[in-house]
């Protein structure tokens, strides 16, 4: 089965539409969370931990697994994705989102704030050239995950 990777600014809507991939029963894991990630001051940065996701990616299970993040080593996996689909949104959406949603802090702070818009303009085109597919996360959830759910089902067919 397939393997797909979503990736995205803070306040696309990636950890919206993994938690409602996994309601609708499928394989997903937030590669973002503690668990799969660890803080390097030394870079001021959050990264992948990377035997780990190479063992959830070696051996992903039945059916499709969904993995969402975005990590600056999340492009040493991308061999072992079946399609890595970039969500994307314009500024004032995503800054909208991060200040009303209550699940996650990140985005709060007027530096937090800076952080995505300079992301935004400096991480978001490398993501752009190097994703499968990419779909507008502006529209309702329901649609941004039934095009997850075809990219997927197109990823198992090859």
């Amino acid at each position: 089965m397939a393997v797909v990777f979503v990736t995205g600014m803070s306040g696309t809507g990636k950890s919206s539409a993994l938690a409602e991939l996994a309601r609708r029963g499928h394989h997903a894991v937030d590669l973002d969370s503690t668990e799969w990630s660890e803080w390097f001051p030394e870079d001021d940065e959050w990264r992948w931990r990377e035997a780990r996701v190479a063992g959830l990616l070696a051996d992903p299970g039945p059916g499709t697994l969904f993995v969402c993040g975005t990590q600056s080593n999340q492009g040493r996996f991308y061999d072992r994705f079946d399609a890595v689909v970039l969500l994307s949104a314009p500024e004032d959406v995503l800054l909208a989102r991060v200040a009303e949603r209550t699940t996650n802090d990140f985005g709060k702070s007027p530096e937090e704030r800076g952080r995505i818009l300079a992301d935004l303009r400096t991480v978001e085109p490398l993501l752009r050239a190097t994703c499968t597919h990419e779909i507008d996360a502006r529209r309702p959830l329901a649609e941004v995950v039934a095009e997850l759910e075809e990219i997927a089902a197109a990823a198992t067919r090859r």
